[in-house]
């Protein structure tokens, strides 16, 4: 098939497009986790345990294929991992019972987890030097498109005939269009370096000048994604559960309450400082959380909406700052492996924090296990403060003031091992 290829900032745009697409595909299925739960029968330890493949079928792509893209080029990773989501689609559309459910989630989350560095180090080679609106894009998106997929399928239940037909269908076939389009019209944004083979072998590869950075944003990146994967996981039966309320429409605005102000705290953050983005973010992020523990004691609908809206406005405030700092200098080589070890640690936030809240609440209940869920994720928060307190004392690293770009076909950097965390 003959290619015409996308002018730089049509790219640009059509990635983040495509990048919103996807997260909005995996943040479908967290409004039809009861819908499926009544239709085949299971509680909310299978609840768990479906959240649980997703989240390490992720990490496990991450490790193994997220830093792929910088030796093959972003064209045949993306075109790939697209089809894999439409292949999870169909399992999701022919599903009948929880082994095809479970399969179907696997599936997802290779796929995302195949994408996602993919994805995020295109933007950074597409992005005007201008107006680097890389960081931004990386840092609203996962928001913005788990709120559009999550609110999109609480509609799709409360108000049209056989939803997980309509929703799957019409994803599978965006997938497959999206495939076809950035084999077609992307250009190809980044070098080929060798070592394909030695970077599929699982590993978070740090560049050495961005590693002080990515050791100052831990504590915030863990916080935020822990947050958010309580919400996405049990958000919707947080709202059945403790406050009575059964309308998927309901459950589903719980975590746009949370994601969509994201957007709101990235867009409104976007000329400050990053380290300041990080410090307001992760304090606004601490006081949200706090009253969302607040409302569960309360009892109260309104409060643990209004304390949602502003947990989302400090996450998207400091995810922003975040990724703006440790994306700082990377050289193009190295942005997918960068990228790849930033989404491997906020996906294990994401995951693991919420799985234990699942296990949890069987045994002491899901108010109790969100209020201390919730204590936790604002100790980290305030760690991430203290931790910018201290650094601003010091002199600032190159890698965090004005970094020299390592030109692209260094692979000096030493790899940093981490362990997936097992299935």
């Amino acid at each position: 098939m003959p290619r015409r290829e996308l002018a730089r900032p049509a790219a640009f745009w059509t990635v983040a497009v495509l990048l919103v697409l996807m997260l909005a595909a995996s943040g479908v299925p967290s409004p039809l986790y009861r819908v499926y739960a009544e239709e085949f029968g299971f509680g909310s330890g299978m609840l768990t345990v479906v959240f649980a493949v997703y989240a390490f079928a992720l990490l496990v792509a991450l490790l193994v294929v997220g830093a792929l893209s910088d030796h093959v080029g972003r064209r045949p990773v993306l075109a790939a991992a697209l089809v894999l989501e439409a292949v999870s689609m169909v399992l999701f559309l022919t599903a009948d019972g929880v082994g095809w459910l479970l399969t179907a989630r696997i599936v997802q989350g290779l796929a995302t987890g195949a994408m996602t560095g993919a994805f995020g180090a295109a933007l950074l080679d597409l992005q005007a030097p201008a107006r680097p609106l890389g960081p931004l894009v990386n840092s609203a998106a996962p928001g913005f498109g788990l709120s559009l997929g999550a609110v999109g399928a609480g509609l799709a239940v409360e108000f049209v005939p056989s939803p997980t037909d309509w929703v799957f269908g019409l994803l599978t076939v965006l997938c497959l269009v999206a495939a076809v389009g950035v084999w077609v019209f992307l250009p190809e944004s980044s070098p080929r370096l060798p070592g394909a083979a030695a970077s599929l072998v699982p590993s978070v590869r740090i560049p050495a000048p961005q590693r002080r950075a990515f050791v100052l944003v831990l504590p915030c990146l863990i916080a935020t994604w822990a947050l958010g994967g309580l919400y996405a996981s049990l958000g919707p039966s947080l709202v059945a559960g403790v406050f009575g309320v059964q309308d998927h429409v309901v459950g589903s605005l719980v975590i746009l309450a949370l994601n969509g102000t994201g957007l709101i705290g990235s867009l409104s953050m976007r000329g400050v400082a990053p380290t300041r983005s990080m410090v307001v973010g992760a304090l606004v992020f601490a006081v949200g959380v706090g009253g969302t523990v607040a409302a569960l004691s309360s009892g109260s609908l309104a409060f643990f909406f209004v304390a949602a809206v502003v947990s989302g406005f400090g996450f998207g405030t400091a995810f922003l700052g975040a990724m703006a700092t440790v994306t700082r200098g990377v050289a193009p080589g190295e942005r997918a492996a960068l990228l790849a070890a930033v989404f491997t640690v906020s996906y294990l936030g994401f995951s693991l924090p919420a799985i234990a809240a699942g296990i949890a609440a069987g045994h002491i209940g899901l108010e109790r296990t969100a209020q201390v869920y919730g204590v936790g994720v604002i100790v980290l928060a305030l760690l991430a403060v203290a931790g910018l307190a201290l650094h601003t004392r010091r002199p600032a690293p190159a890698s965090l003031s004005a970094p020299k770009v390592k030109p692209a076909t260094s692979l000096s950097a030493p790899k940093v091992k981490m362990t997936a965390a097992p299935d």
